[in-house]
């Protein structure tokens, strides 16, 4: 009889257990890149599903990643609908929706990851949430990856090296730019670079530090020129949760994903740095020339830039200039 009892209870506390964890409210995160292969990414959401989980606060955060659920492209207009709850995203992938967002990769805007920090805090940064948050979003954690260039044509040192090459450039600022130098541009997410330069679609790409190792293009390339000492690119990509999704947590659950949040950004920052060297060795153990850009190199992209990516975003958007002087104002 004893027995009886203490199987019932026991039963009786997993059905509890279970009624409580199929009450909870399933937040469904999706982004581009691989899963589980180490991409900083990936960990950051699947860190902040283990946060939340550890909180205990009602929230199941499920992570699609690989574009499981939704395509690169597709992201920004799922998060803006409610139709998706969070994402990491490369910002500037929106910027066909909201231009401002062309800010967040602009050719040599960010000097560092010490500089991106002090971005963060800065009026430029509270100018792009604005719009994050008009656009029907908000940020749980903010991310700036560092970036490079490949070619398997020619090394991509001087603007005279992507003369005649056809390049994706990850977003307007830097196609313009790159246009300007010679180059034919095509755009694509990243998640296709690698079979774009497997069928002779693209001879070079820029793009993160980290989706040069996570998407393997080390394989189609004959040289990489790392972000070194003067890096051109920079690219912005949070992780967002949908505003309407938002509005529908309490406040428990709305304090949980921000304390998620900043653990995340707490992790990235102290990976950040790592991440360009792992690329460097990835890519001399496989075969590929590593260079880097002069100072005068940089200078001379960007004189380039502030003639197309930069006069053209203070021409064409919204409070363009604005912004651009917000960000420059940021030593």
């Amino acid at each position: 009889m004893q027995r009886y009892l203490i199987s019932t209870a026991a039963a009786l506390s997993l059905a509890i257990a279970a009624s409580h964890a199929s009450a909870d409210t399933v937040l469904r995160a999706s982004h581009q890149f691989p899963g589980g292969q180490g991409d900083v990414r990936d960990e950051m959401v699947q860190m902040m599903a283990r946060e939340v989980a550890d909180a205990d606060v009602g929230l199941t955060i499920e992570v699609y990643p690989g574009q499981s659920l939704f395509k690169a492209r597709e992201q920004w207009g799922a998060i803006a609908r409610g139709r998706l709850d969070i994402t990491s995203l490369p910002l500037d992938y929106a910027s066909g929706r909201h231009p401002e967002f062309s800010a967040t990769l602009m050719p040599g805007l960010v000097r560092n990851q010490e500089h991106a920090q002090r971005l963060n805090d800065s009026e430029y940064m509270d100018m792009i949430k604005e719009v994050i948050r008009e656009g029907g979003a908000r940020v749980l954690a903010d991310a700036w990856l560092s970036g490079g260039f490949a070619s398997s044509e020619q090394c991509v040192t001087s603007p005279d090296t992507v003369e005649g090459q056809n390049f994706r450039a990850a977003g307007p600022a830097f196609e313009q730019m790159l246009e300007e130098a010679g180059a034919s541009i095509a755009s694509m997410p990243s998640s296709e670079v690698y079979t774009a330069m497997q069928t002779g679609v693209l001879d070079a790409a820029n793009t993160s530090s980290m989706s040069f190792i996570s998407f393997r293009l080390y394989e189609q390339v004959e040289c990489l020129t790392e972000p070194g000492d003067f890096a051109l690119w920079y690219m912005y990509e949070p992780i967002l949760i949908s505003e309407q999704v938002w509005q529908g947590l309490n406040e428990e659950q709305q304090a949980a994903l921000m304390e998620a949040g900043e653990a995340a950004e707490a992790f990235f920052a102290e990976e950040a740095a790592a991440i360009d060297q792992e690329m460097v060795d990835l890519y001399e153990e496989n075969g590929v020339e590593v260079v880097s850009m002069s100072e005068d190199d940089y200078n001379a992209w960007l004189d380039i830039a502030k003639e197309t990516s930069y006069k053209n975003f203070a021409e064409n958007v919204p409070n363009g200039q604005a912004i651009i002087d917000a960000a420059l104002a940021v030593e």
